[in-house]
């Protein structure tokens, strides 16, 4: 049983360390946003929840000026003040901002952010292993590869639901009539609307896929769809 102590202390240490995200997040958007009010986006929200045979889609605004969506670990959607900054400016359109609410509500109903949950207590596990092995034949730096290991792989399945969440969003945008057409020139403002951030890291290293992947996968799918 003791051989097995540092596995269990290292799944327990990313269990607590999940709990406290979890609970930390969820916090700190209560407490720094408010639901949409926005007319035109709330009339597209309203075509896919129709799509979706739901009586509403529910969006809320977290107000921090990045440009970013994010689905909560409780399934809640998200938009930044930013992003509808940027919508007051004419850099982006209603349709544009429904994608990025499409992709989110894919994210939730893939089961993705509840996973992320599940693969960040992984990671935390892996870290903590691979360090305490690593460290034992090279000091210093067995940290450092650690951490990058653990961190390489949570980016691989973290590109992974951002193309599935893609597929779910193109989907439904054409469902709701909307098409894939915001979503694509979307992907194609993303650089210049964030700053690029991330320009210069390897693919296997970003927690998201290249855009040109990502514009690419979405064009084939729409392309089979229009085929039948």
């Amino acid at each position: 049983m003791l051989k097995f102590l540092p596995f269990l202390l290292a799944i327990g240490y990313g269990l607590l360390m999940m709990r406290f995200s979890v609970w930390r997040t969820k916090k700190m958007l209560a407490e720094q946003s408010q639901p949409l009010r926005d007319p035109g986006l709330l009339a597209l929200a309203q075509k896919m929840a129709v799509a979706l045979e739901l009586p509403q889609i529910k969006v809320n605004v977290y107000q921090i000026e990045a440009v970013n969506g994010l689905a909560a670990p409780d399934g809640q959607i998200y938009l930044t003040q930013g992003f509808l900054d940027r919508k007051a400016k004419g850099e982006v359109s209603d349709a544009e901002l429904a994608s990025v609410i499409a992709h989110e509500l894919g994210h939730v109903a893939l089961g993705h952010t509840r996973r992320r949950m599940i693969d960040f207590t992984g990671q935390n596990a892996v870290f903590v292993m691979l360090s305490a092995l690593l460290n034992r034949f090279l000091p210093g730096i067995g940290v450092w590869i650690a951490n990058m290991i653990s961190g390489a792989l949570m980016a691989h399945m973290s590109r992974r639901d951002e193309f599935e969440a893609d597929a779910y969003a193109a989907a439904l945008l054409v469902k709701a009539g909307i098409g894939v057409g915001p979503q694509v020139s979307l992907f194609r403002k993303l650089s210049a609307l964030t700053g690029a951030a991330g320009a210069g890291t390897p693919a296997w290293l970003m927690s998201h896929p290249k855009t040109d992947d990502r514009i690419a996968a979405i064009e084939v799918l729409d392309a089979r769809w229009r085929e039948a």
